[in-house]
Protein backbone atom coordinates (compact mmCIF):
# COMPACT_ATOMS: atom_id res chain seq x y z
CA UNK A 1 0.00 0.00 0.00
CA UNK A 2 0.99 3.59 -0.93
CA UNK A 3 -0.10 7.17 0.27
CA UNK A 4 0.12 9.16 -2.80
CA UNK A 5 2.74 11.35 -1.06
CA UNK A 6 5.86 11.19 -3.63
CA UNK A 7 8.80 10.44 -1.73
CA UNK A 8 10.46 12.10 -5.23
CA UNK A 9 11.01 11.86 -8.72
CA UNK A 10 13.23 9.74 -10.96
CA UNK A 11 13.99 8.87 -14.81
CA UNK A 12 13.24 5.74 -17.18
CA UNK A 13 17.33 5.27 -17.89
CA UNK A 14 16.14 1.81 -20.19
CA UNK A 15 13.13 -0.20 -21.15
CA UNK A 16 13.07 -3.16 -23.10
CA UNK A 17 10.72 -6.23 -24.29
CA UNK A 18 10.68 -9.15 -22.30
CA UNK A 19 7.67 -11.91 -22.37
CA UNK A 20 5.28 -9.82 -23.87
CA UNK A 21 5.72 -7.20 -21.66
CA UNK A 22 8.70 -4.51 -21.01
CA UNK A 23 11.80 -4.63 -18.29
CA UNK A 24 12.47 -0.89 -17.14
CA UNK A 25 15.94 0.35 -15.65
CA UNK A 26 15.29 3.34 -13.68
CA UNK A 27 17.10 5.86 -11.56
CA UNK A 28 16.07 7.92 -8.55
CA UNK A 29 16.55 10.84 -8.02
CA UNK A 30 16.33 10.01 -4.22
CA UNK A 31 18.28 7.99 -1.91
CA UNK A 32 16.84 5.14 -1.66
CA UNK A 33 17.77 4.01 2.10
CA UNK A 34 17.68 0.26 3.15
CA UNK A 35 16.34 -0.82 0.14
CA UNK A 36 14.82 -4.62 -0.36
CA UNK A 37 15.24 -6.64 -3.38
CA UNK A 38 11.45 -7.29 -4.20
CA UNK A 39 10.07 -4.49 -2.68
CA UNK A 40 7.28 -2.63 -3.92
CA UNK A 41 8.16 0.83 -5.55
CA UNK A 42 5.04 3.07 -7.25
CA UNK A 43 6.29 4.72 -10.39
CA UNK A 44 3.42 7.11 -11.75
CA UNK A 45 0.87 5.42 -9.35
CA UNK A 46 1.87 1.16 -10.51
CA UNK A 47 2.87 -1.25 -7.88
CA UNK A 48 6.23 -2.61 -9.61
CA UNK A 49 8.15 -4.82 -7.70
CA UNK A 50 12.11 -3.69 -7.85
CA UNK A 51 15.07 -5.89 -8.17
CA UNK A 52 18.93 -5.52 -9.22
CA UNK A 53 18.61 -2.26 -7.00
CA UNK A 54 22.22 -0.91 -6.95
CA UNK A 55 22.41 2.55 -4.92
CA UNK A 56 19.41 4.95 -6.81
CA UNK A 57 19.18 3.12 -9.81
CA UNK A 58 17.04 -0.47 -10.04
CA UNK A 59 14.85 -2.50 -12.43
CA UNK A 60 11.03 -3.31 -12.59
CA UNK A 61 9.16 -5.49 -14.78
CA UNK A 62 5.69 -4.32 -16.43
CA UNK A 63 3.34 -6.82 -17.44
CA UNK A 64 0.98 -6.72 -20.62
CA UNK A 65 -2.28 -6.42 -18.17
CA UNK A 66 -0.32 -3.40 -16.66
CA UNK A 67 0.83 -1.50 -19.93
CA UNK A 68 -3.19 -2.56 -21.46
CA UNK A 69 -4.44 -0.77 -18.26
CA UNK A 70 -1.87 2.17 -17.48
CA UNK A 71 0.28 4.45 -19.64
CA UNK A 72 3.82 3.34 -18.72
CA UNK A 73 4.24 1.72 -21.85
CA UNK A 74 4.18 5.03 -23.09
CA UNK A 75 6.80 6.38 -20.97
CA UNK A 76 10.76 6.89 -22.97
CA UNK A 77 13.83 6.34 -21.59
CA UNK A 78 14.57 9.79 -20.11
CA UNK A 79 11.17 11.33 -18.79
CA UNK A 80 10.64 11.73 -15.18
CA UNK A 81 8.16 9.46 -13.21
CA UNK A 82 6.98 9.85 -9.75
CA UNK A 83 8.32 7.06 -7.30
CA UNK A 84 7.05 6.31 -3.72
CA UNK A 85 7.87 3.45 -1.66
CA UNK A 86 5.65 1.23 0.43
CA UNK A 87 3.64 2.43 3.04
CA UNK A 88 5.10 0.86 6.49
CA UNK A 89 2.66 0.64 9.01
CA UNK A 90 4.61 3.24 11.39
CA UNK A 91 4.50 5.85 8.70
CA UNK A 92 1.88 9.11 8.97
CA UNK A 93 -0.72 8.59 6.69
CA UNK A 94 -0.04 12.08 4.82
CA UNK A 95 -2.60 11.35 1.79
CA UNK A 96 -5.01 8.28 1.30
CA UNK A 97 -4.91 4.43 1.00
CA UNK A 98 -3.59 3.90 -2.32
CA UNK A 99 -2.90 0.31 -3.86
CA UNK A 100 -0.87 1.04 -6.92
CA UNK A 101 -3.90 -0.92 -9.20
CA UNK A 102 -4.76 1.88 -11.52
CA UNK A 103 -8.62 1.98 -12.74
CA UNK A 104 -8.03 3.82 -16.02
CA UNK A 105 -6.33 6.47 -17.34
CA UNK A 106 -7.27 10.18 -18.16
CA UNK A 107 -6.11 13.09 -20.21
CA UNK A 108 -5.73 16.81 -19.42
CA UNK A 109 -8.26 18.77 -20.66
CA UNK A 110 -7.22 22.35 -19.07
CA UNK A 111 -4.35 23.84 -16.88
CA UNK A 112 -4.85 27.21 -15.53
CA UNK A 113 -2.97 29.46 -13.28
CA UNK A 114 -4.62 30.68 -9.96
CA UNK A 115 -1.57 33.04 -8.39
CA UNK A 116 0.68 30.08 -7.27
CA UNK A 117 -1.95 27.49 -7.64
CA UNK A 118 -2.87 25.72 -10.92
CA UNK A 119 -5.96 24.57 -11.48
CA UNK A 120 -6.04 21.67 -13.51
CA UNK A 121 -9.09 19.42 -15.49
CA UNK A 122 -9.32 16.23 -16.33
CA UNK A 123 -11.65 13.81 -18.50
CA UNK A 124 -12.08 10.17 -17.94
CA UNK A 125 -14.46 7.45 -19.05
CA UNK A 126 -17.77 8.45 -18.08
CA UNK A 127 -18.46 4.84 -16.06
CA UNK A 128 -15.78 5.68 -13.24
CA UNK A 129 -17.03 9.13 -12.30
CA UNK A 130 -19.84 7.48 -9.88
CA UNK A 131 -16.71 6.70 -7.51
CA UNK A 132 -15.48 10.73 -7.66
CA UNK A 133 -16.59 13.08 -5.27
CA UNK A 134 -16.10 16.35 -4.71
CA UNK A 135 -13.20 17.49 -1.46
CA UNK A 136 -12.74 13.13 -1.82
CA UNK A 137 -9.61 11.29 -2.61
CA UNK A 138 -8.12 10.21 -5.93
CA UNK A 139 -4.76 9.27 -6.98
CA UNK A 140 -3.27 10.88 -10.14
CA UNK A 141 -0.20 9.54 -11.69
CA UNK A 142 0.54 8.08 -7.98
CA UNK A 143 -0.13 11.17 -6.65
CA UNK A 144 -2.97 11.88 -3.95
CA UNK A 145 -4.74 15.37 -4.63
CA UNK A 146 -7.99 16.11 -3.23
CA UNK A 147 -11.00 16.57 -5.79
CA UNK A 148 -11.99 20.02 -6.50
CA UNK A 149 -14.87 19.55 -8.41
CA UNK A 150 -16.42 16.80 -10.53
CA UNK A 151 -19.21 15.73 -13.30
CA UNK A 152 -19.81 13.15 -15.50
CA UNK A 153 -16.66 12.79 -17.27
CA UNK A 154 -14.60 15.18 -15.60
CA UNK A 155 -12.90 16.39 -12.41
CA UNK A 156 -10.67 18.90 -11.37
CA UNK A 157 -7.87 19.57 -8.46
CA UNK A 158 -6.27 22.30 -7.25
CA UNK A 159 -2.51 21.67 -6.84
CA UNK A 160 -0.18 23.23 -4.49
CA UNK A 161 3.09 25.09 -5.42
CA UNK A 162 5.09 21.71 -3.03
CA UNK A 163 3.27 19.45 -5.34
CA UNK A 164 4.27 21.08 -8.47
CA UNK A 165 7.29 21.03 -7.75
CA UNK A 166 8.17 17.90 -6.19
CA UNK A 167 6.54 15.58 -9.03
CA UNK A 168 5.34 15.98 -12.48
CA UNK A 169 2.25 17.99 -12.39
CA UNK A 170 3.87 21.06 -13.33
CA UNK A 171 4.89 19.98 -16.38
CA UNK A 172 1.38 18.42 -17.65
CA UNK A 173 0.32 19.96 -20.73
CA UNK A 174 -2.90 19.63 -22.14
CA UNK A 175 -3.95 16.42 -24.21
CA UNK A 176 -1.31 14.68 -22.14
CA UNK A 177 -2.43 11.14 -20.29
CA UNK A 178 -2.38 10.28 -16.68
CA UNK A 179 -2.80 7.01 -14.12
CA UNK A 180 -6.08 7.02 -12.41
CA UNK A 181 -6.40 5.50 -9.17
CA UNK A 182 -10.20 5.73 -7.61
CA UNK A 183 -10.63 5.86 -3.85
CA UNK A 184 -11.41 1.84 -2.93
CA UNK A 185 -13.59 2.63 -0.60
CA UNK A 186 -16.60 3.28 -2.66
CA UNK A 187 -15.61 -0.21 -4.94
CA UNK A 188 -16.00 -2.41 -1.98
CA UNK A 189 -19.34 -0.69 -0.70
CA UNK A 190 -20.79 -0.84 -4.16
CA UNK A 191 -19.89 -4.60 -4.28
CA UNK A 192 -21.40 -4.97 -1.02
CA UNK A 193 -24.52 -3.41 -2.02
CA UNK A 194 -24.36 -5.25 -5.26
CA UNK A 195 -26.55 -8.10 -6.05
CA UNK A 196 -24.45 -11.55 -4.94
CA UNK A 197 -22.80 -14.02 -7.42
CA UNK A 198 -23.08 -17.04 -5.56
CA UNK A 199 -20.37 -16.48 -2.76
CA UNK A 200 -22.34 -14.25 -0.45
CA UNK A 201 -26.03 -15.65 -0.81
CA UNK A 202 -28.52 -15.54 1.94
CA UNK A 203 -32.27 -16.17 2.05
CA UNK A 204 -33.12 -12.40 0.50
CA UNK A 205 -32.29 -14.16 -2.90
CA UNK A 206 -28.41 -13.80 -3.45
CA UNK A 207 -28.40 -9.85 -1.80
CA UNK A 208 -25.57 -8.37 0.54
CA UNK A 209 -26.26 -5.57 2.13
CA UNK A 210 -29.17 -3.54 1.15
CA UNK A 211 -31.51 -1.23 2.25
CA UNK A 212 -33.98 -3.85 3.62
CA UNK A 213 -30.95 -5.49 5.85
CA UNK A 214 -29.87 -2.02 6.81
CA UNK A 215 -33.32 -1.45 8.14
CA UNK A 216 -33.87 -5.09 9.39
CA UNK A 217 -30.45 -4.16 11.70
CA UNK A 218 -31.54 -0.85 12.74
CA UNK A 219 -28.82 1.52 10.79
CA UNK A 220 -31.89 3.79 9.51
CA UNK A 221 -35.34 4.06 9.26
Amino acid sequence: MFTGIIEGTGRLVGKRAVGGGLAFDLQAEFDLADPHEGESIAINGVCLTAYNIRGRRFSADVSPETLARTRLGKVNSGDLVNMERALRLSDRLGGHLVSGHVDCVASVSSCKSLGDYTLISFSLPKEHSRYIVEKGSIAVDGISLTVNTCSSGEFSVSVIPHTLKMTTLGSLQVGEHVNIELDIIGKYVEKLLLPGDGSNTDKRGGYGIDAAFLSEHGFYR
